[in-house]
């Protein structure tokens, strides 16, 4: 297991300081706020703490509400909304200077057999073919190598390969507004930490790294990595569907299928790689264009 991935997992394994109270720190994002995957993450842990192991998350459904502050603990408060017989649901709201800057809301299912389909899994290249972040970002020389060193420094936990180039490697040149990224852990889990929960909150941390990519597509703008707009996850939404690993290759299948009033909204669809849909991925984001002076 890699150092960046043994930081992650120390960072998602929360401090419990009363009954149904955690606390969390932060790590160091490529914008000077906390990153809304961690935060989601963290809540989410913080939720499956108080649930029988026998119940995993189905859906989590969560609001960004302010900007997160990365030099201070996140204290999360979980409130035990309902244990039924089949289904478990937990809210966590997570609390930065005495004020709430995340909320979710999460239910959790005991193994159930029912109908079942799914839609296909997209084409998509080996991942194995596909460029690793450290060999594609030293490629685009328009950025600045400051940038590119903390966009490496943020996906070290993380081996994520685009399918084709990310928003900010071919900005000004519009394009079909879909992104499509492998991803796994950077090192495989096992022993103590091998357990459900930690899987999905992993996912659930990966899974705000890219969403918004194919918004920026459809008009050809780089994004935070050329400032050319300024962007920010308004409310996020997951549904795990069938069981996954986050240390073995996942197809992050993404699209935008609007964007209007300042806000954009991705959605995607993940796929484990032997092609079983794992998890379905909605968010709206803040997305605008700076004003000219």
């Amino acid at each position: 297991m890699s150092q960046a991935l043994q930081s992650l997992l120390d960072l998602l394994d929360l401090e419990q300081i009363e009954e149904n109270i955690f606390r969390g720190r932060s790590r160091p994002a490529i914008v000077p706020r906390v990153f809304g995957g961690q935060v989601a993450a963290q809540a989410l842990v913080a939720a499956g703490r108080t649930v029988p192991a026998d119940r995993p998350a189905h859906s989590l459904h969560s609001y960004f509400l302010r900007p997160g502050d990365p030099g201070v603990p996140i204290v999360y408060t979980v409130d035990r909304i309902r244990d039924g017989r089949s289904f478990t649901t937990r809210r966590v709201v997570a609390v930065q200077h005495g004020q709430p800057i995340f909320h979710l809301s999460a239910s959790f299912q005991r193994h159930e057999e029912g109908l079942d389909h799914q839609a296909p899994m997209p084409a998509a290249p080996d991942p194995a073919t596909l460029p690793t972040a450290e060999e594609q970002l030293p490629r685009y020389a328009h950025l600045d190598p400051a940038v590119v060193e903390k966009f490496l420094q943020s996906r070290e936990a993380v081996d994520l390969r685009y399918v084709d180039d990310p928003p900010y490697g071919r900005f000004g040149e519009p394009r079909e507004p879909r992104s499509q990224v492998w991803f796994r852990t950077n090192g495989k889990l096992g022993g103590a930490v091998d357990e459900p929960l930690l899987h999905v909150c992993l996912a659930t941390y990966v899974s705000d790294m890219t969403l918004l990519d194919s918004i920026l597509l459809a008009h050809g703008r780089g994004g935070w990595a050329v400032n050319d707009v300024v962007g920010a996850s308004l409310d996020h939404a997951m549904w795990f569907h069938r069981p996954f690993r986050a240390d073995e290759w996942l197809l992050y299948d993404q699209e935008s299928p609007s964007a209007s009033g300042g806000r954009g909204l991705g959605q995607g669809r993940i796929y484990t790689q032997d092609g079983q849909l794992a998890i379905t991925v909605i968010q709206e984001g803040v997305i605008r264009v700076p004003r000219t002076p």
